[in-house]
């Protein structure tokens, strides 16, 4: 793991919304719904987590033109990061 996705393993780890949102996504393709109702973080939560992990390239929307149902995984480095956790 290089110096870069270290400091987004950083980033992640430091919270526990993040850290859930990732660990969440690790395993497959999924809503903010079915994120918030695995983690039991509250979906406005989730939206603005999401949005985060967007910004710094660790998670993706798969159909982004969609106002509902919008689909999330994890980039390349995301993937990383779920390793790691």
């Amino acid at each position: 793991m290089d110096d870069e996705v270290l400091k987004l393993y950083g980033y992640v780890i430091i919270s526990t919304y993040r850290y859930k949102t990732v660990e969440s996504l690790k395993e497959d393709v999924k809503t903010p719904t079915q994120i918030s109702s695995e983690t039991g973080i509250r979906s406005n939560h989730i939206s603005k987590v999401l949005k985060e992990l967007k910004e710094k390239g660790i998670a993706e929307c798969i159909n982004e033109d969609y106002k509902k149902g919008k689909l999330y995984r994890l980039t390349e480095v995301g993937n990383e990061i779920a390793k790691k956790i």
